[in-house]
């Protein structure tokens, strides 16, 4: 019956978007009282949860996506983004273009949470969009793909790093044995994927640089990559600090370093020093770049609302016992352990939507696995991550970051981000199946 009632509300969300083309907020919304009311839960419980939803959700991506538009903001009007993506298309087209992306983009998620990283990396892939004229869906799947890739595969990600530590995993073989999936399927799910895409419609993105006036003085390529990638910079630097000096040392032990590794404080001291250094080279006062923070910052409030209320509609799955239900029913599946761990994370991200809680929930389900020794607990490791990455949805925060930041509809989304994420996860799992009998 949970499982009925939520293919219910999904399927009454999409037609409130796509059909009746209802705001994704508004939709949203509504859908997660039905469904709390829907499982049974009361209308008091299920308020709670909504607000709960929506409260964790914002708690953790509203500085850092309202940081982020502003640095994305500076980049664009100082002419930083234009001299950038001008170097990236220079003598280049099509898939070369698309190729150059993706690497970067999997240089900037190694060291990154998803949610920097994309930030990050936006106002790159809309500005080689409009730059190049390719579908923005096209180039945002290329470059994206290898943050996915990085985020379910690769420490020091939190989901692969705390998997590793209920199976009692080797940390530097999955990072191994990530890298090895990782090769294949950020090229299948990035550069290759994004070619099918070639036919979708452009889109106009969350930040607009065609229609920026540049100033008549542009920053040099150095100080428009460094200030675009410092906030990866300093994560870096601070994560290669702390595995070099120990946990003992005072700069750890003092939190001195812990708040210059924080992604709020990396982007703060990102947007500050771009302001000035960006600002002196292109003529721009740093009391003229603060005063277009207010609209650099406007575009955020739909985005963060709708990401809210996709936060509220998985709480209301979560706390109606849903994913319980469905992990109760696959604990009798007879399978190969690898496919049962992924079966696993699979299922509750459908249900729960995010990633890192889907692949956190389903190791403390699947650690007898790892435990009986049926399996390899590293490629369980990344089998539990790789079926956390399946099927992204309407319930996804991720979904709608994606879809709303470049512009895209619900159906161009599943086209695109939904596809890329599951072709990443199926990739996760035959890679790990095929390892399984080699190791």
């Amino acid at each position: 019956m949970p499982i009925f009632i939520t293919f219910l509300a999904v399927l009454a969300l999409l037609a409130l978007i796509i059909g009746l083309k209802w705001h994704p907020f508004i939709a949203l919304v509504l859908v997660a009282i039905g469904a709390g009311l829907g499982l049974g839960m009361g209308a008091e419980e299920t308020m709670v949860s909504v607000k709960s939803g929506v409260g964790g959700t914002l708690s953790g991506l509203a500085v850092i996506l309202g940081l982020g538009a502003v640095l994305g903001g500076i980049i664009a009007e100082t002419g930083a983004a234009s001299v950038i993506t001008g170097r990236l298309v220079a003598g280049r087209k099509g898939m070369a273009i698309l190729w150059g992306l993706c690497l970067v983009g999997f240089l900037v998620g190694i060291p990154l949470f998803y949610s920097v990283a994309f930030i990050m990396m936006a106002p790159i892939i809309i500005s080689a969009a409009e730059k190049t004229g390719l579908p923005l869906a096209m180039v945002a799947v290329a470059t994206v793909a290898s943050l996915s890739v990085t985020h379910g595969f690769l420490p020091p990600h939190p989901a692969p790093v705390l998997i590793s530590e209920t199976y009692g995993a080797d940390l530097g073989k999955v990072l191994l044995y990530g890298l090895l999936l990782a090769v294949p399927s950020v090229i299948l799910a990035g550069p290759l994927l994004a070619r099918t895409l070639r036919n979708m419609p452009q889109t106009k993105g969350a930040l607009t640089f065609s229609e920026t006036k540049l100033p008549d003085q542009l920053p040099s390529l150095g100080a428009s990559v460094f200030c675009a990638l410092l906030p990866v910079l300093l994560l870096a630097a601070g994560t290669l600090v702390q595995s070099s000096v120990g946990e003992q040392a005072w700069i750890v032990t003092s939190g001195t370093l812990g708040l210059f590794t924080n992604a709020t404080v990396a982007l703060l001291i990102g947007v500050i020093l771009a302001m000035f250094i960006l600002g002196g080279q292109s003529g721009l006062s740093v009391a003229t770049l603060m005063g277009r923070v207010g609209k650099q910052l406007a575009p955020m409030a739909a985005v963060l609302l709708i990401i809210a209320a996709g936060g509220a509609f998985k709480q209301v799955l979560v706390d109606s016992g849903t994913s319980e239900y469905i992990v109760e029913v696959l604990k009798g599946f007879n399978a190969h352990p690898i496919l049962i761990a992924w079966l696993i994370a699979a299922a509750l991200r459908v249900t729960l939507g995010s990633a890192t809680v889907a692949a956190i929930t389903a190791a403390g389900i699947a650690l007898p696995l790892a435990q009986s020794g049926a399996a390899s607990p590293e490629l369980l490791v990344l089998a539990t991550g790789a079926g956390s990455l399946t099927l992204s949805h309407v319930n996804d925060t991720g979904f709608w970051l994606f879809k709303e930041y470049f512009g895209l509809t619900v159906p161009q989304t599943l086209r695109s981000w939904t596809m890329m994420e599951t072709v990443v996860s199926l990739i996760g799992l035959v890679g790990c199946l095929g390892l399984s009998y080699v190791l």
